[in-house]
């Protein structure tokens, strides 16, 4: 076989294909002819040809030029392509495919299946936090604590690490009820403790201070405390 012809087939390129485009034109409404027009059309554009006619699409198709005709018409039905008017520098008038709609809408896709898979795993992680809770108190949560639970969240805006954390606080320090979990966020927030490592250096910093003031003060026979927390009610 002549090299040279193989050379020359290698050095018309190639047409890139996004590959998000590829796995989800399905979900984005285009049917197989249609997405294989889209990518003739994306070659032909390639090429300089920005307003390929239907018997230039059925020369590399298995249609007509009639079904071409037909599917250029659903494609710009449906929104997928669009025709602008492009006007060169000596004032002439043409016309051009674009497939711009069709980036618009593989974005917007996306971005609503990545906003939809957030929700789904904030309501997930909701739901943990819920059970978290049972489990700790030993038993459901009322009305109210559920309303609570919810509040913290939507309205105040902690997230449920920092919840969990909070939670794990109020165990420590053998304070198990919800006002005094709110009190610990309150104090966090105000403080600017938004993540969990924040949190946690937080609390070990205020437990060795409540470990220095201990040692210096006189015992108390009456009262002995084996662990150390911060009675966050009572600040």
């Amino acid at each position: 076989m002549d090299k040279g012809k193989i050379a020359e087939w290698l050095a018309q390129g190639s047409v890139a294909i996004p590959k998000l485009l590829l796995q989800h034109y399905k979900q984005l409404g285009l049917s197989e002819v249609e997405f294989m027009a889209l990518l003739h059309m994306h070659s032909f554009m390639q090429e300089g040809i920005w307003f390929p006619t239907p018997a230039e699409l059925a020369e590399r198709m298995t249609l007509t030029p009639a079904q071409c005709m037909e599917t250029l018409r659903k494609l710009l039905q449906k929104g997928f392509i669009s025709i602008e008017e492009q006007v060169d520098e000596q004032a002439v008038r043409s016309e051009t495919y674009s497939l711009k709609p069709l980036w618009e809408k593989l974005v917007h896709y996306l971005l609503a299946q990545s906003l939809t898979e957030e929700k789904k795993e904030r309501q997930e992680e909701e739901q943990s936090l819920y059970t978290i809770f049972e489990q700790e108190f030993g038993r459901p949560l009322s009305p109210f604590e559920c309303e609570t639970l919810a509040m913290w969240m939507d309205e105040d805006g902690h997230d449920p690490v920092i919840i969990k954390a909070a939670l794990r606080e109020a165990v420590l320090s053998g304070k198990l009820n919800f006002r005094y979990i709110d009190r610990i966020l309150f104090e966090w927030k105000k403080n600017g403790i938004r993540t969990i490592e924040q949190a946690q250096n937080y609390g070990k910093k205020f437990r060795k201070h409540q470990q220095t003031t201990k040692t210096t003060q006189p015992p108390q026979s009456e009262y002995k405390q084996t662990i150390p927390f911060y009675n966050w009610l009572e600040s």
